[in-house]
């Protein structure tokens, strides 16, 4: 934000938010003009605040914000889209959790980011309009790597560069890709996994489609596994540390998976 310029109006994404004080709230929001920001909510905890309600979190509102001396200050706050359908159910509402947390992970500083934000939106839209959960947050999730610069290598060895062939591999976060069987011969196990080509196969397919192509993809039942723990193994090494929301998903999915009704 320009020192010249005393306030800005731009929508964003509530990414995370925590009390401060008796009445206020800090809040860090991702915003399509400003990129990531911290944001102070003054009397937003006050029952008679008008900008309670349009700042949870994944919510995308249009805000009016002031700067500030060490944190911006949220003047004006109008909800654009709550995501109803994700906010029904305790794992629509882990989903959208994810969503913003990843965002948050991978962001640190203001500066204007367009692509991203615009896959923030579109990813929040496509789970509220009940696309595949798994097919959505597996295609956020590379594309996301991709547009932080951690693009992961699918197609070559990352080890002696040639092609990847049609038999099961390895994954390495810490050389950012697939190495070959011979090659993880010669790199200890702790930096690699097992990968199998099925699952691969899928995984690259994800990567290099746009997301209109992919509609109506079924991902057979038995590959969801290896898709989400291969992605997410590879996430924590390039974030080298673990995410809160895929623990919540999985736990309450066991929990309904251990209900009268399965």
């Amino acid at each position: 934000m320009s020192s010249r310029q005393r306030s800005i109006r731009t929508e964003g994404v509530i990414l995370r938010r925590r009390d401060f004080g008796e009445k206020d709230r800090i809040l860090t929001v991702f915003t399509r003009k400003l990129g990531r920001v911290g944001l102070i909510a003054k009397g937003v905890r006050n029952p008679s605040s008008r900008k309670a309600g349009h700042l949870e979190t994944f919510m995308r509102s249009s805000l009016l914000i002031g700067r500030g001396r060490n944190l911006h200050i949220l003047t004006q706050a109008e909800v654009i889209d709550e995501y109803p359908v994700l906010r029904e159910s305790l794992t629509g509402i882990g989903y959208g959790s994810y969503v913003v947390e990843l965002v948050d992970a991978f962001t640190y500083e203001e500066g204007s980011h367009l692509a991203l934000y615009r896959l923030l939106i579109s990813t929040l839209e496509r789970l509220n309009q009940g696309e595949p959960p798994d097919l959505v947050l597996r295609y956020y999730e590379l594309r996301i790597l991709e547009l932080v610069g951690f693009r992961p290598e699918l197609f070559r060895c990352v080890g002696c560069t040639r092609a990847v062939q049609e038999e099961d591999q390895f994954l390495s976060g810490r050389l950012g890709g697939v190495i070959c069987p011979r090659c993880a011969e010669s790199s200890p196990p702790e930096a690699r996994r097992a990968i199998s080509s099925r699952v691969l196969k899928y995984l690259r397919h994800l990567q290099r489609s746009a997301y209109p192509q992919l509609r109506g993809l079924t991902i057979p039942p038995e590959l969801i596994p290896g898709l989400e723990s291969c992605l997410r193994y590879f996430l924590t090494h390039m974030l080298e540390s673990g995410l809160n929301a895929p623990d919540f998903i999985d736990r309450i999915s066991r929990e309904a998976g251990s209900g009268p009704a399965g």
